[in-house]
């Protein structure tokens, strides 16, 4: 079996690449920190680390194995912490992996506040997670609930998942801009425009997805900037840098110098989505997840 120690210096050196750094940062002198790291890889049968006399460095493998250990130790620090809060009488408290959409729409903050009310004191932990990490996390039973944009597959047998906003994109655009005096704006309207695109980092080929929604809907964008997150890209079209789409949720109330505009033609939303594991172990989870559901927002 891993030992939990010997992973946990195996990530200390991985990170400094410096076995004296590591050393000090653990406590211990270098030679057992060496020998512990000798170990692990002996045991593994695996090379996990380059060594020179300039420096060490992980090998493929070894960034692999950093990879899925650094996984493991956190679901053992959660763990370690449930175990606690349960002896002493707790109910173990609440992990709970999010994007940030389940925050601006109001169901994280909305389903917390629920929480404290019904149980005060109740330990909270969150997690901004992609939503491959989150699911990982239900199987592993190191989160309780994820909220994420898309469900998991239909046929997994561990997970299920049920939809909870349907958050429609709307156009936001400079006060000044010229298409801010019309009403209703058609695609030619915006054919050619300046263009800020928000970023979705759930989708690798976003961009292109992007681009894709557009030209179905008869316009062509001219991208001009991309935005990490909406707020970004609301703070650029404020300063007038160009037009963006985003959820309705996060233009309501919009800062001064943007204008807000429907496009019927272009029927598009960002979801948001509940899941959990299929298996519940402890009554204020299942308890939590009824308040969540009962957030719902759709149509």
């Amino acid at each position: 079996m891993l030992d939990l120690r010997q992973l946990r210096y195996f990530m200390a050196v991985a990170e400094t690449e410096h076995v004296g750094r590591a050393a000090e940062a653990l406590h211990i002198s270098q030679s057992p920190l060496s020998r512990q790291i000798a170990q692990l890889e002996k045991q593994l049968g695996l090379v996990l680390f380059e060594r020179s006399q300039q420096r060490i460095r992980l090998t493929a493998d070894g960034r692999v194995f950093l990879s899925e250990t650094r996984a493991l130790l956190r679901h053992a620090d959660r763990l370690e912490n449930l175990g606690r809060r349960l002896g002493r009488g707790e109910e173990g408290g609440l992990c709970i992996g999010y994007v940030g959409d389940a925050m601006h729409t109001g169901v994280l903050p909305g389903a917390l506040r629920t929480l404290q009310e019904e149980r005060p004191g109740i330990h909270v932990a969150l997690y901004s997670l992609s939503a491959a990490e989150q699911f990982e996390g239900l199987r592993q039973r190191s989160l309780d609930i994820a909220l994420v944009r898309e469900p998991p597959a239909g046929d997994d047998p561990d997970l299920l998942a049920a939809p909870l906003v349907e958050d429609p994109l709307l156009l936001a655009l400079p006060a000044a801009h010229p298409l801010a005096a019309r009403e209703e704006l058609t695609p030619g309207d915006l054919d050619g425009q300046a263009w800020i695109a928000v970023e979705n980092t759930q989708d690798p080929a976003w961009r292109d997805t992007f681009l894709a929604s557009c030209v179905a809907s008869g316009f062509t964008p001219d991208i001009r900037l991309e935005a990490a997150e909406p707020l970004t890209a609301l703070g650029l079209v404020a300063s007038g840098l160009g037009l963006a789409l985003i959820q309705k949720s996060m233009v309501r109330g919009a800062a001064e110098g943007i204008a807000v505009r429907e496009l019927p033609w272009h029927e598009t939303s960002v979801h948001l989505w509940a899941a959990w594991h299929a298996v519940d172990l402890r009554p204020v989870v299942a308890s939590f997840r009824e308040t969540v559901l009962a957030s719902a927002t759709l149509d």
